[in-house]
């Protein structure tokens, strides 16, 4: 318990960086390119790194500002451009430059394919789009330099959950075992955030849900992803079938994360934590997701 308090003082010590500061901010097309970001830039300013969304040499990157006034340039590949959308290119690059020492120019991490004879590829390159092995190249690289503000974030650790007690009789569990051990966790994450004392307790749990790349969501969708390529792998059409229903069920995931991703900044701007009115139980209409970009996925095969 002091420990969970100790971690909730913590994370209200350690904000998560500003927004940019500039006009754009305000325009649709902005907060569209931000929102597509998100899983980039969350992170990254849970980390005290400021960031900033910009157009590169043919496609939008995302600008991180460092202690030491060096910056990272984080892109899709630019030349030749990605046909990708917006923070969902086939690769990531990432360089630290400065402004007055050229000196410091190093790439930190580059997953882009390369169709050039005889070029060597990165180890990072079989990650390709993936924004965790980014994120994570990116916080070991400055944790090395000294550059990262907050290298550990307390309320990223995921909370100790009491284990359910085993089921009396429980069919298929011959062991005693809980059937439902993970929804098991998440209900009693529930029950914590039901009980939680202050907006910044309430945030730090809804963070264990939408952080973009190692929350429960997030994870969730990997969950589907793999399910999709399991279905594959029987080779009859019906495989193939649920595979297109699993990747349909991956994207409306990481759309509700993009739709959220600002939850937790929301939720810990409160400054009470006053009882919300009842509402009539009345059947309420799910607000529709935004459109995505449709993923690949191989032909389907006609019957």
């Amino acid at each position: 318990m002091a420990a969970d308090e100790a971690n909730a003082t913590a994370a209200r010590a350690t904000p998560i960086a500003p927004l940019p500061d500039h006009r754009d901010v305000n325009m649709p097309w902005w907060q569209e390119l931000w929102r597509r970001h998100a899983h980039i830039t969350t992170p990254l300013r849970a980390r005290g790194l400021p960031c900033n969304i910009e157009f590169g040499l043919s496609a939008y990157i995302v600008r991180v500002s460092l202690p030491d006034d060096s910056y990272l340039i984080i892109s899709p590949p630019q030349e030749p451009s990605s046909e990708r959308p917006p923070g969902d290119p086939e690769g990531w690059i990432a360089t630290r430059e400065h402004p007055d020492d050229q000196t410091l120019f190093e790439v930190l991490y580059d997953s882009a394919p390369s169709d050039a004879p005889g070029a060597r590829r990165r180890p990072e390159a079989r990650h390709g789009g993936s924004a965790q092995s980014l994120i994570e190249a990116i916080d070991h690289r400055l944790a090395q330099l000294g550059l990262l503000p907050h290298p550990v974030l307390p309320h990223v650790h995921p909370p100790q959950l009491t284990p359910p007690p085993p089921p009396q009789d429980v069919p298929g569990t011959p062991d005693r075992r809980p059937a439902y051990v993970y929804g098991d966790a998440l209900r009693e994450l529930t029950d914590r955030l039901n009980g939680a004392e202050s907006h910044a307790d309430a945030a730090a749990l809804l963070h264990q849900i939408l952080e973009p790349t190692d929350g429960l969501l997030a994870q969730l969708g990997e969950f589907f992803e793999a399910a999709g390529e399991k279905a594959k792998e029987a080779k009859e059409d019906d495989g193939f079938d649920l595979s297109y229903d699993l990747a349909d069920a991956l994207a409306e995931i990481r759309s509700l994360g993009e739709v959220l991703h600002v939850a937790e900044d929301r939720m810990r701007a409160f400054t009470s934590l006053a009882p919300a009115p009842r509402l009539p139980s009345t059947p309420a209409c799910a607000p529709s997701l935004p459109p995505r970009a449709p993923r690949s996925a191989p032909p389907r095969h006609t019957r």
